[in-house]
């Protein structure tokens, strides 16, 4: 017989077998069979290093006399080479066949079925089953081990315990050499394609991701990984949602319309396995449930459809699922600001949506949608945060907005909408969210110490950059509760900072709803004249390793510190011994640091508070 044998056969091992039984005289290899097993050896493919050893063996029969091998037909063109999943190489291979009045020899079954629709004789054969059908690494795992970790030239590791109280842990003394580690991963891989229980995830040079019953595997070759590396995960326990604390609030609150909810919390501390809870019991209250996942690892019902990235874009699985219209879907994670903007644009679709999110606090996980989503949308997107930890219900916010001024002001006119994060099971209120002064602010609300600090803080410093944008020396602001503040500045500002009549430092009153007191520093208790010192004061040396003191001079737009006789020098500036930034003199003699940025505003800080600025060799 002469058969001319496509890919599939070659990969499979079936041409050799045919020759050994007695019944090829002739085997013609199309050249466009040898271009694609050495294309996808390149790509590090097993499949095309296992037909590159069929060939080999198919040289030695030759040369043992039991066969002839003959290397027909073209190579494939570029073109043809990435349309091979369109069935242009197939295409390639079914013309020398018929060219050379073969059988074609497939384990493709779509293959045989052209080739005889086009009247060609073809030998068909089943594809080999690879893998041994289970799962070669699970002896590693029971009935605490959430995790096995496998590398080569490592002893097998894994994480064990109860959620909450996970150690990392050997498991056998034995150390895995590359020859075993490479066995399992591929038995892993073949057995995930040709099992009924699993699927490949993802499979790109380098990285395989493999599903098998419930076992979520991840697969890492080199030259992505320094070594082959397994890192097989399984959920260790399935629970229901009363089996958490407020497990009736939070069935009423998701039932009683399309919700959005974040939970959140550390890696490990179960937030998927509060996910699968959820999901259960929308389905189990006759909600149509969706998961979008990639990977696909929740372990929930068979009435629930598990969707993974559409063409690699989860924006396209949304797409999709905004036709299909199910009350709710869990997004398994949700983590770059991609994830954020399909969780938004679907949940302000209509769709309840369950975000599964990492943080480490509960107010963290809202906070990661400041900047993603329109900040007066957000109570609109999630209103209801579930933080998790150690594998219980540790807090519940509810999210709402209102419009109102911010706790901590008291200027009507500083209403605006104010977004309040609460806590679900008291109702009080536990952080404001709300933009001051064009920016996004987060403020905790109640009566500890630092919480007002924290308040007062953010008044002050806006007293602060007001008034420095207005006076050309220093500032110093004091708050005299929680809507009143004195303003003390050199007797040149004065004027300046207090306008004509008064006018400009009202307007400025009217911004921050703040009646401000302004005052020079000799009238500061305990305070001193003299403020920043005479403007262009240069520096004088102050004696031998102390460097030179030095007077900065400060405008509306930067602060000056005056070296004539080190121009192109390299200094250090400090206060009072420490360090604040290093910089070059410029050829006009000077250092300049702009008003408002990070440097700036620590040396107007030590100016303020009196240290003595010096500048030393760099």
């Amino acid at each position: 017989m002469h058969i001319v044998p496509d890919t599939s056969a070659v990969i499979d091992g079936r041409v050799s077998e045919r020759v050994e039984s007695g019944d090829v005289a002739t085997v013609s290899v199309p050249e466009a069979v040898v271009g694609e097993l050495e294309s996808q050896a390149n790509d590090g493919l097993d499949a095309g290093w296992e037909g590159l050893e069929e060939l080999q063996r198919l040289a030695d029969l030759a040369d043992a006399g039991a066969v002839e091998v003959r290397y027909v037909g073209r190579r494939t063109k570029p073109s043809e080479s990435s349309g091979a999943h369109e069935g242009d190489i197939d295409a390639l291979i079914r013309s020398v066949a018929e060219e050379e009045g073969a059988t074609l020899l497939t384990s493709d079954v779509v293959q045989s079925e052209v080739a005889k629709a086009k009247g060609l004789d073809v030998d068909y054969v089943e594809p080999r089953v690879r893998g041994s059908g289970g799962l070669v690494i699970e002896d590693f795992f029971d009935e605490r081990t959430m995790s096995v970790h496998l590398k080569t030239g490592t002893r097998p590791k894994a994480k064990r315990g109860a959620i909450g109280e996970m150690s990392y842990q050997t498991i056998d003394d034995e150390v895995t050499d590359e020859a075993t580690m490479k066995e399992w991963a591929d038995d892993i891989e073949e057995t995930a394609r040709s099992s009924p229980d699993g699927f490949l995830e993802l499979s790109e040079p380098g990285m395989s991701i493999v599903q098998f019953r419930d076992y979520r595997i991840a697969v890492a070759r080199p030259p992505f990984a320094d070594g082959i590396e397994i890192t097989a995960v399984r959920p260790i326990v399935k629970t229901d949602l009363e089996d958490y604390e407020f497990a009736d609030e939070l069935k009423d609150r998701l039932k009683e319309r399309q919700r959005g909810v974040l939970i959140s919390g550390s890696p490990g501390a179960g937030k998927s396995t509060f996910a699968q809870a959820v999901a259960e019991f929308l389905t189990d209250s006759d909600y149509a449930v969706k998961t979008m996942e990639k990977p696909r690892d929740l372990q929930v019902g068979a009435d629930i459809t598990q969707y993974t990235a559409l063409g690699g874009d989860m924006e396209k699985t949304a797409d999709s699922l905004l036709l299909v219209r199910p009350d709710y879907t869990i997004y398994d994670e949700v983590r770059k600001t991609k994830d954020f903007g399909v969780f938004a644009d679907m949940r302000l679709a209509g769709v309840g949506m369950v975000g599964v999110v990492h943080a480490t606090r509960a107010i963290d996980a809202l906070q990661r949608l400041v900047g993603r989503v329109e900040l007066g949308m957000i109570p609109q997107v999630v209103d209801t945060v579930v933080y998790i930890e150690d594998g219980r219900v540790d807090t519940v916010y509810d999210v709402t907005t209102e419009v109102k001024v911010p706790e901590g002001l008291t200027a009507e006119d500083l209403a605006r909408p104010v977004i309040q994060v609460a806590d679900f099971e008291t109702g009080k209120p536990e952080y404001e969210i709300y933009t001051f002064n064009r920016q996004v602010i987060t403020v905790p609300i109640g009566d500890t110490q630092e919480e007002e600090s924290g308040v007062s803080r953010l008044a002050r410093q806006e007293v602060e950059r007001e008034i420095k944008s207005i006076a050309r020396g220093h500032v110093d602001v004091e708050l005299q509760g929680q809507n009143t503040a004195i303003v003390y500045v050199d007797d040149d500002d004065i004027s300046s900072v207090i306008g004509k009549g008064g006018g400009r430092i009202s307007d400025v009153e009217d911004r921050l709803g703040i009646d401000i007191d302004v005052r020079t520093h000799d009238e500061r208790p305990g305070g001193h004249g003299g403020g920043s010192g005479s403007p262009g004061g240069g520096g004088a040396p102050s004696g031998g390793d102390d460097g030179i003191t030095v007077t900065p001079e400060v405008t509306s737009r930067h602060v000056a510190i005056r070296l004539d006789e080190h121009v192109g020098e390299t200094v250090e500036v400090r206060a009072d011994g420490e360090y604040l930034f290093t910089a070059t003199v410029g050829r006009g003699g000077e250092v300049q640091v702009s008003r408002g940025s990070a440097i700036a505003d620590e040396l107007e800080a030590a100016i303020d508070r009196k240290q003595r600025i010096t500048v030393h060799p760099a």
